[in-house]
């Protein structure tokens, strides 16, 4: 797993990327009550704004952090928002992606520097 300095978690699954957001992401932006996801089938360029999530406290953008194509989104995070405050680093992950370059992964942090990072 790695990790972005936007505390995006990302795993990867076959020859797909998961992406999600953090605990300390979760835990910062407070009760989550709403998603808006990508459709699948886009395309998208690292740093593109994919995911919008809205909280109690603030809305923020979700940026793509790899080049390649959305493949699934997350449709039970648009019913239950809040499930990313229960399970952000679990099942409440935001869309799988197709990269069109996977050595792209290699820019981002493991679980000990991104715990460095937000320490």
């Amino acid at each position: 797993m790695k990790f972005t300095e936007e505390h995006e978690w990302l795993r990867p699954e076959d020859d797909l990327i998961v992406v999600g957001i953090t605990e300390h992401a979760a835990e910062q932006l407070g009760d989550i009550v709403f998603v808006e996801l990508p459709e699948e089938g886009t395309e998208v360029a690292k740093d593109d704004e994919v995911v919008v999530i809205e909280s109690v406290k603030a809305a923020s953008d979700i940026l793509a952090p790899i080049d390649g194509e959305i493949v699934e989104v997350n449709e039970v995070l648009v019913e239950d928002p809040s499930k990313i405050n229960d399970d952000p680093m679990g099942d409440a992950w935001f869309f799988k992606i197709k990269p069109s370059d996977p050595s792209q992964m290699d820019d981002y942090m493991d679980e000990a520097a991104y715990a460095k990072f937000i320490a």
